[in-house]
This record gives structure tokens, C-alpha cells and sequence, in this order.
């Protein structure tokens, strides 16, 4: 699918989480109204009723104070702030990116690589570069990290924004209330290869999913030695001219040599007195460049 027809907002949402989105924003409108709509009324009347051509109402050049324009003025806009925060409270502890959104999770862990992303199904034995399928009516937990710098994680008709860091991990719960496919993406800047960071988002029913994983059992196994052309500064269309397969914007499938690599990468940062465990899985330094360019 092309990537024009991809959902890319929350506001075409496609989960609870984005749902809740929609509608906190929403809320935010509706009780901004109440601030903007009296001042956008209420100027072009009084400019009317006084103006000077033919001024209506009494002559108090004293006047100085009212007590109910005065109760108006402050109190609707600290009821307004107060009605907010809450709302705020109330979906900021809603939408806790830890908290998962029903038993038996599909697990899924993500590495951030320059310039792509690539998602390890462990339970499965399969991973994935640029694509994340996952099953409609089924909650979702991903485990993030980066082998690089920093990135930030987005899946916007799906789930929130995370930041992820090397040598940590954090987690997103979410889950996919419809059919369809949306687009996911790096929103931190990471060098010439950022803006075409993108993966594809599918929420298929539970059949399709699992058709979709049969695809995975064959061809390249993700091993060390794969992990290290994958961690190479390209994008995903020279990813693929590196690991012998055509030169093309499709995902990667991949079984997995290892469920552990996720694991073992995360280690890797915390293993300073030990140099040849630093050396496994292309080291703890930034990415060297590949010879065939950056697909820029």
C-alpha cells in the first residue's frame, strides 16, 4: 500500500489509546469555548453598541469597579484551568504507556537503528525491518530500545509518542480496535537518513495475522552477523542491496537466529570491563556508514 494512504493522526483513530486522544482533545475544545466565544461575540457588540457615531448607554467617567464583571473575568478562567488539569490528571493516568490493556499481551521488541526500525517477535522466532504487524482485538506491548542515539517512537492513530535510549529500555502498550494500516515513525532527529525513518503499521484480523507470520519462517535468519549490516546508517531500500535481496522500499522478514538478541543488545552498554562482549552485535559506537551510501 502506498504510503500516501496510511493513517497518520489520531484523529482517524484506530485503538483505545488514539480514541482517547481524540476525544481528550475534544474536551480541550469544547471547554475552550467558553473563554472564546464570549470574546468573540462580545467585541464586535459592544464596538457596535458604543460607537461613536451613536453611543448608546450613560455618561460614568467615574465608573471604576464591578463586582460581577469582576467575578466573571477571574473566576470562568480559573474554572476553566481547574476543569482542564483534570481532564489532563484523568487521561495522563489513563493513558500510562506502561499499563497494559488486557491479559496475554502480544510481546514485541523494538530497536531504533539508523535509519530504520526493527521489531523482534521472541514467542514467534521471527523479526521484522520497517514493518509491524500486529492482530486486531489483541493488546499489544512493546519493549523499546536503540542501538544509536536517542530516537522517538510514534505510531499516531495507534499509540503516543516514547523516547528510547541505548542500554534502556521503555515500554508502550496499545492496541488495534479495526483493520487497516498506518504509518509509524522517528520523530527525533537523527541525521540525513530521518526523514525517510518511517515503518509500516498493519492491524490485521487474527487469520490474516497469522498468515502474515508464516511469511516469516523462511529465508534470512537474524543473527549477528545480519544484525550487523542492519546496524549499518543506511535506510531500508540500501538495508536491502546489503543483506542480497532486490533493492526495494519492502519490508524485511526474517526468522530468528536468537530470542535473546534483544536482550544481549541492551547488555551490551552495561558491560565496560569487558571488551570483547562490547565488540558482539557491531559494538556500543555510532554506526559506521555503509560503502553504498545512505540512500540519501
Amino acid at each position: 500500500m502506498a504510503s500516501e494512504t496510511l493513517q497518520q493522526s489520531f484523529l482517524q483513530p484506530m485503538g483505545p489509546v488514539a480514541e482517547e486522544q481524540f476525544t481528550h482533545l475534544l474536551r480541550v475544545v469544547g471547554i475552550s469555548m467558553v473563554v472564546i466565544l464570549p470574546v468573540l461575540v462580545g467585541v464586535p457588540l459592544i464596538l457596535w453598541r458604543y460607537r461613536y457615531s451613536r453611543p448608546r448607554g450613560g455618561y460614568t467617567p467615574e465608573w471604576e469597579f464591578s463586582k460581577p464583571l469582576e467575578y466573571a473575568m477571574w473566576g470562568v478562567p480559573l474554572l476553566v484551568v481547574a476543569v482542564l488539569a483534570s481532564w489532563l490528571w484523568y487521561s495522563t493516568a489513563k493513558l500510562d504507556p506502561y499499563e497494559r490493556l488486557g491479559p496475554d499481551p502480544l510481546q514485541v521488541q523494538v530497536i531504533g537503528l539508523d535509519w530504520k526500525w526493527l521489531f523482534i517477535y521472541p514467542q514467534e522466532g521471527i523479526a521484522t525491518v520497517d514493518e509491524l504487524a500486529v492482530p486486531v482485538g489483541r493488546p499489544v506491548e512493546l519493549t523499546l530500545t536503540t542501538d544509536t542515539v536517542m530516537q522517538s517512537f510514534l505510531i499516531a492513530p495507534l499509540v503516543g509518542q516514547i523516547y528510547a535510549m541505548p542500554g534502556m529500555t521503555t515500554k508502550l502498550n496499545f492496541a488495534a480496535t479495526r483493520t487497516g494500516e498506518a504509518e509509524g515513525e522517528n520523530t527525533q532527529f537523527n541525521g540525513n537518513g530521518f526523514g525517510r525513518q518511517k515503518f509500516t503499521v498493519r492491524a490485521l484480523a487474527p487469520t490474516d495475522y497469522a498468515a502474515w507470520l508464516a511469511r516469516g519462517t523462511g529465508g534470512l535468519t537474524l543473527d549477528e552477523s545480519t544484525y550487523d549490516r542492519l546496524r549499518r546508517q543506511t535506510v531500508l531500500i540500501d538495508a536491502r542491496e546489503d543483506l542480497g535481496l532486490d533493492k526495494g522500499p519492502e519490508p524485511i522478514l526474517m526468522s530468528l537466529g536468537d530470542r535473546k538478541i534483544f536482550q544481549q543488545i541492551v547488555a551490551k552498554y552495561h558491560r565496560s570491563g569487558d571488551r570483547s562482549a562490547d565488540a558482539r552485535w557491531g559494538g556500543t559506537g555510532l554506526p559506521q556508514s555503509a560503502s553504498t551510501g545512505t540512500g540519501e
